[in-house]
């Protein structure tokens, strides 16, 4: 493989393709906001969302790792008290984050032609993985977006050698720092790239006879004798930047080493001063009492102490949870499969573009640009390497692929642009088409798969881009139910019922009643009761029922499927509905008491319940799921599960299964696993891109 400049050399921007870039722009934030309520929030950011009302309500934060960086407890509140507690708010911010994505590919308009650069928006703005998950409180399209535009920015600084790309590019890879932990792997795949084209440039070299070590020592010698540092070259070969930092540069002895090597310390203290100072804002716990934000500002002698805590301290407490590798013990082909089949099913077409661009830079005249080849090893390096680091298989881990794979797909689509253009220099008339047609049909699949996975079926079992504990149902009808009666009622307001959403010791997080198993159980119904202030009870069998209602009736009764039949004789008035609270085999039953809205307001008038298959009276669910196993119960992963349903809708789960404990801050193994009727302990699971399902814990 050739390797190249580092510039492209029909450096420049048309202003077409800036005009372009911007058009993308708009229209990627109008995906990204269209109906973006619509979806019910999933387990994950169920969970979330209740630790940041949790953070609003009492001003409490510390760093925990299961939930992952600090950045979205401290931006989304603003939101909040902007538009209020909703789904959409919610996902506001990683949706406007996302959406100005296509802007990061005028940062590479020295690197990339002006096709490549429209190319680089339009799969920034519309790859369906991106769009799917731009439009999810995760941490992951986040980090990825920081981390991206960081890169920019550094490669920007590179071309220009103007400091504000440089500290701006810092303060981007900071912000990444307090999304998600995995952002170091984006520095260690910038500098594994970089090695590896290193080599390729010395392998090139020094099969041409040269010695590329001793050149550059020497003309960085030259360079330093002649360059003059106090009017640093732009890219359109202009002045440098005047005033008091060119006053500075002035003063600086070039051919002084000793200085100059002060003045590269100087930039480096500043950057890191300024991404220490990033992490600790976001890291520093927050409250009233112990070392916080808080009470370091009334005793500044606590500083060192709160820049411990923000930094060691949380390197910690990550350390303590993920740092063993516990958490991502798993085969590694099976992860790697799915990894893949989840690139196929939401960025086929990026993809293949990323390859042949790859493959087609690699030839050019003036060989392969750096820009290229660093990215495309960046994605290829995440591909292999996320198997291995990532606890479940969750489709949002294949965005670390495809965030620098836009790069050189970008470059693929663009080799198409310019086969059309040079088949209409030669009066082709056939190239011409064909490179029409491919440009046509390469935007409009992944435009068409965005439609379908994003607006079309977000929470339906076939869509591939999907994560097992997202909610199969739409339950917002049942959610608008118990916020307007909590509204209205006086005393309890909703019962969780049964001993699946009621299991283990009380907990910290609201209801305290579910147990320390049953509130993740019961996900992401925390998030909706939380934000609409409902009091809740839990009642585990009919007794514990009778004292909760002992002072009446309450509106708004939550169970699983096998309850159904015992609730609707005693509830004979209400509304029952059942719906699909996981993507398969976890069905829910809410009993609400419609009577007590007023005419023309019940949330619940023409609503359906959702069908089940196999159910019977008795409330149990015939049927058989994964391995063999009673419906709702598929196998943990890396082993098989099997079981039976009892007419008292009683399923035991034998195999491997996973429990959190009353802080949730770890996880245990333990062998077997009963499961109540149809209804999965299980907080969170996954599903492979084949046919068979496979389900585990998650809680990160």
């Amino acid at each position: 493989m050739a390797v190249g400049p580092s510039r492209d050399a029909s450096a420049g921007t048309d202003r077409r393709a800036v005009l372009g870039v911007c058009a993308l722009t708009v229209a990627a934030l109008l995906v990204r906001f269209v109906d973006l309520g619509g979806r019910v929030a999933h387990w994950d950011e169920g969970r979330v969302g209740f630790w940041i009302l949790d953070y609003v309500e009492t001003g409490q934060y510390t760093y925990r790792p299961i939930i992952h960086g600090p950045f979205f407890h401290h931006v989304t509140p603003f939101v909040f008290d902007l538009l209020g507690t909703t789904d959409a708010a919610m996902r506001v911010v990683p949706a406007l984050l996302t959406g100005l994505l296509p802007l990061v590919a005028l940062l590479f308009r020295q690197r990339l032609d002006d096709a490549e650069v429209v190319s680089l928006a339009f799969f920034l703005g519309f790859t369906p993985l991106v769009v799917y998950y731009g439009r999810f409180m995760r941490g992951d399209p986040v980090v990825g977006a920081f981390m991206l535009v960081a890169f920019a920015l550094f490669v920007r600084f590179v071309d220009t050698r103007l400091y504000r790309y440089l500290f701006t590019g810092v303060a981007f890879a900071a912000l990444g720092f307090t999304v998600k932990e995995n952002a170091p792997v984006y520095v260690l795949c910038w500098l594994g790239g970089l090695a590896v084209y290193g080599y390729l440039l010395l392998f090139a070299a020094r099969r041409a006879g040269e010695r590329p070590i001793r050149s550059w020592l020497r003309a960085r010698r030259d360079h330093v004798a002649s360059y003059d540092w106090s009017s640093p070259q732009r890219p359109d070969g202009g002045e440098g930047t005047t005033g008091w930092r060119a006053s500075i540069r002035q003063h600086l002895d070039a051919r002084n080493p000793a200085l100059r090597a002060l003045y590269s310390l100087g930039i480096v203290a500043l950057c890191s001063l300024l991404f220490l100072a990033i992490v600790v804002l976001f890291y520093a716990p927050r409250g009233s009492s112990g070392v916080t934000i808080g009470t370091t500002l009334a005793d500044p002698l606590q500083f060192p102490a709160l820049v411990e805590e923000a930094t060691l301290g949380s390197f910690d407490a990550f350390y303590d949870l993920w740092g063993d590798g516990g958490q991502s013990e798993h085969a590694y082909l099976p992860y790697l499969e799915h990894l893949v089949g989840t690139l196929g099913a939401g960025a086929l077409v990026l993809s293949v573009l990323a390859v042949v661009g790859f493959l087609s830079d690699s030839v050019r005249e003036g060989g392969a640009r750096p820009l290229v080849v660093v990215s495309f090893l960046w994605g290829l390096a995440s591909v292999f390497g996320y198997p291995v680091i990532t606890d479940i298989k969750a489709p949002w881990a294949a965005i670390h692929v495809v965030v620098p794979w836009t790069i050189p797909a970008a470059v693929g689509m663009g080799t198409i642009v310019r086969w059309g253009r040079e088949s209409l220099a030669h009066d082709d008339r056939v190239g011409v088409g064909l490179a029409i047609a491919a440009v046509l049909l390469l935007c409009a699949f992944p435009v068409y798969v965005t439609y379908d996975t994003t607006f079309a079926n977000p929470q339906a079992e076939s869509n591939d881009l999907v994560q097992y504990a997202q909610p199969a149902a739409d339950v917002h009808p049942e959610m608008t139910a118990i916020e307007r009666l909590a509204e209205r009622n006086e005393g309890t307001d909703v019962v969780l019922y049964g001993d699946s959403l009621v299991e283990g010791d009380p907990i910290y997080q609201r209801p305290t009643c579910a147990g320390n198993k049953g509130w993740f159980n019961a996900l992401p119904l925390p998030w909706y009761l939380e934000r609409a202030d409902a009091q809740t009870a839990c009642a585990e069998d009919l007794d514990a029922l009778d004292s909760v209602e002992s002072g009446g009736e309450v509106p708004v009764v939550v169970s699983t499927l096998e309850h159904r039949a015992e609730l609707e004789q005693r509830y004979p008035d209400y509304t029952v509905t059942v719906r699909g609270m996981r993507l398969w085999g976890s069905e829910w039953v809410f009993l609400v008491d419609t009577s007590r809205f007023p005419e023309g307001e019940n949330p619940l008038a023409g609503v359906e319940s959702s069908s089940v298959s196999g159910e019977d009276p008795s409330g149990a669910v015939n049927g058989s799921g994964a391995n063999g196993g009673p419906v709702g119960t598929p196998p943990t992963d890396g082993g098989t599960a099997s079981g039976t349903t009892s007419p008292t809708g009683t399923a035991t789960v034998s195999g491997t299964a996973t429990s959190i404990d009353t802080a949730a801050t770890s996880v245990t193994q333990t062998p077997t696993l009963t499961v109540p009727g149809t209804t999965t302990v299980m907080a969170n699971a996954e599903r492979s891109p084949a046919s068979t399902r496979v389900a585990a814990f998650h809680y990160g």
